[in-house]
């Protein structure tokens, strides 16, 4: 009973550090701040077109997520600077030798980012969408506050699980710089250059459908389920191949 409760409290303790290390790590401050404003000016501009075109037709959730193509840089940036920040000046041996644990230690860093990611993604979606909703309310098409929900609730999800896989990206790669060309070279070139000769089973197009409802003439339509399904399933791939290459290489 008392190692099961010794162990207990190890485990929130290397949970408690690898949370403390990503709050007091300046970067990711600001990339959440950098990705908050850089959302409001997305929201202003995207709103701004919205009230030129014909009144009433416009949809207040889709001009609100219009900027998710470019905001989700930033989380890609951000889950990239939590795995790769420890292998700047070496960190990463000194957490291993706290922590012997690899596995454990990789899975908790992941938890902790998560713990940080699920109220900014949200804060940070709907800010975007309350700024339109202000601006809009008397000109678009209404929705019901359950769409809403379940749509910020989507998008934060997505966000979520991009940040968890740009970390498992980081962690396999171990520099910043390169994987940051990896991923937003998938994100910003390959996929969207490649997104109508591909089905929707790849990461981002498959999280589309965690907060924006198909449209009756696509192709190869996800449900909302089928999309967040896929992603999750994506996302715990790489974290898992992340966890295999982590333990059995050098730090």
């Amino acid at each position: 009973m008392s190692v099961s409760s010794g162990r207990k409290i190890t485990q929130i303790q290397i949970l408690g550090a690898e949370l403390d290390k990503l709050v007091t790590l300046p970067l990711i401050w600001l990339t959440l701040i950098g990705t908050y404003i850089l959302n409001l000016v997305l929201a202003a501009a995207f709103t701004s077109v919205g009230l030129q075109e014909a009144a009433g037709t416009q949809s207040i959730l889709n001009i609100g997520f219009a900027s998710m193509g470019f905001l989700q840089a930033g989380f890609i940036i951000l889950g990239t600077l939590a795995t790769c920040s420890e292998y700047t000046g070496g960190q990463i041996r000194t957490t291993l030798t706290t922590i012997p644990w690899r596995g454990f230690q990789l899975c908790a860093k992941h938890l902790a980012l998560a713990i940080i990611t699920i109220p900014a993604a949200f804060l940070i979606a709907a800010s975007g969408v309350l700024y339109t909703f202000i601006r809009m309310r008397d000109i678009a098409v209404g929705f019901e506050i359950n769409t809403m929900i379940e749509a910020l609730l989507g998008v934060t999800g997505y966000l979520t699980l991009t940040t968890l896989l740009s970390a498992a990206i980081g962690a396999l790669v171990r520099q910043t710089t390169p994987a940051l060309v990896v991923l937003l070279g998938y994100y910003f070139v390959v996929s969207p250059l490649s997104r109508d000769f591909l089905p929707n089973y790849f990461p981002d197009t498959a999280g589309y459908y965690m907060y924006m409802p198909p449209s009756s003439d696509e192709i190869n339509v996800l449900t909302l389920m089928q999309g967040t399904g896929i992603s999750m399933l994506w996302t715990l791939i790489f974290i898992t191949v992340a966890i295999v290459f982590f333990r059995k290489r050098d730090a």
